[in-house]
C-alpha cells in the first residue's frame, strides 16, 4: 500500500486522512477489531486533560475601586510547565493565589484536577486544595523544628492532624514518606537538623519537600527563587524541571527572571494592563521579545 501524501494539514486532519486511506486500502477481513493492522481504524484519539482551567477570572480591591485583572482565561494541560510573567503590580501573585482561592476572586470559574472549586467550601475545598502544592516566596518553615518535622507538615493538607506536626508522633508510613520527599530534593542527610540552621537554598528545598508530602498533581510556585543567590536559584529551578518531567507534575510558576521563564517552561502567560495579553509557547519567544510586557 502506498502511503498518502500529506502536506500542510493540521495534525488531527492528517490522522483522519491516514485512517481513511487505510480503510480504503485494507481488505475487509482486516478492518474488524482484533485483526492485526485493522485495529488502527479503531484507535481513539489521545485526550489530554487540563489540570488547571480558569475562565473569566476578575479581581479588584477596595470594593471594586482598583482592578487587579479582568476577564482572565487560560488552561494548563496535565504535565505542562507554565511561567506567569509581568511587571510589578500586574497581578501575577494575586492571580496564582486566586487559582486556589487563597485570595477570593470577584467572579469567574476555576477548575483544578477536574473539580470546579469556584463555589466549594469547607471540606470539599480543602480536599481539592490537598492535591495542589504551593511554594511561597517566604519558606514559612517552623524554625525550631527539625527538617523532617517540617516536611511532615505537608500531611496537614490531607487532614492528618497532630500526627503531621512532628516526626516524633507521625506514623511509620508518614515518616518514611517524608524521608522519601527529602530524598527527592537531595536533603535526606539533613533530616534531623533544625530548620533555622539551613541556608536559603536548603530551606526552599525543604519547602518543596513539604509540598511533595501532599502527593500533589499540580505545583504552584510564587517567585520561588526571588530570595536566593543565582546558583541556588538555578539549582531550585532544575529541581522543578526534574519534578515536572520525571513525575509529570503540572507546574505553574511566577517569575521576574525572563531567562528562567523561558528556560524552565513550555508556555508563557503574560499579564499587562489588567489583562492576559500573552499566551504562547516559550520556544516562540526570547528575552527581547518579552520586554514589552514591562514597558
Amino acid at each position: 500500500m502506498r502511503p498518502p501524501v500529506i502536506r500542510n494539514i493540521p495534525t488531527s486532519s492528517a490522522i483522519d486522512v491516514v485512517m481513511e486511506a487505510l480503510a480504503r486500502e485494507l481488505p475487509a477481513e482486516h478492518t474488524d477489531k482484533g485483526e492485526g493492522v485493522g485495529e488502527i481504524a479503531h484507535l481513539s484519539p489521545v485526550v489530554v486533560s487540563n489540570a488547571v482551567r480558569v475562565s473569566g477570572l476578575s479581581k479588584s480591591f477596595g470594593d471594586g475601586a482598583v482592578d487587579v485583572f479582568r476577564d482572565v482565561s487560560f488552561s494548563v494541560p496535565e504535565g505542562q510547565a507554565v511561567a506567569l510573567i509581568g511587571a510589578n503590580g500586574a497581578g501575577k501573585s494575586t492571580l496564582l493565589r486566586c487559582c486556589l482561592r487563597l485570595v477570593e476572586p470577584d467572579c469567574g470559574e476555576i477548575t483544578i484536577n477536574g473539580q470546579n472549586i469556584s463555589h466549594q467550601s469547607g471540606r470539599a475545598l480543602r480536599n481539592s486544595r490537598a492535591r495542589v502544592g504551593f511554594i511561597f516566596q517566604k519558606h514559612n518553615l517552623a524554625p525550631r523544628l527539625s527538617v523532617l518535622s517540617n516536611v511532615c507538615h505537608g500531611g496537614l493538607a490531607q487532614g492528618r492532624g497532630l500526627r503531621a506536626w512532628s516526626h516524633r508522633v507521625a506514623g511509620k508510613v508518614e515518616r518514611e514518606h517524608a524521608l522519601h520527599c527529602l530524598d527527592q530534593v537531595g536533603l535526606s542527610d539533613l533530616a534531623g537538623r533544625r530548620a533555622d540552621h539551613l541556608s536559603g537554598g536548603q530551606s526552599q528545598r525543604v519547602a518543596i519537600a513539604r509540598a511533595l508530602m501532599q502527593q500533589p498533581d499540580v505545583l504552584f510556585a510564587d517567585e520561588p527563587v526571588a530570595s536566593l543567590d543565582p546558583q541556588a536559584g538555578e539549582d531550585i529551578m532544575e529541581l522543578f524541571r526534574h519534578l515536572n518531567r520525571d513525575r509529570n507534575l503540572t507546574f505553574v510558576f511566577v517569575s521576574h527572571q525572563l531567562e528562567h521563564a523561558l528556560a524552565y517552561s513550555d508556555r508563557i502567560l503574560g499579564l499587562k494592563d489588567k489583562g492576559l495579553v500573552l499566551d504562547a509557547p516559550s520556544s516562540t519567544h526570547c528575552v527581547s521579545s518579552l520586554r514589552g510586557l514591562y514597558d
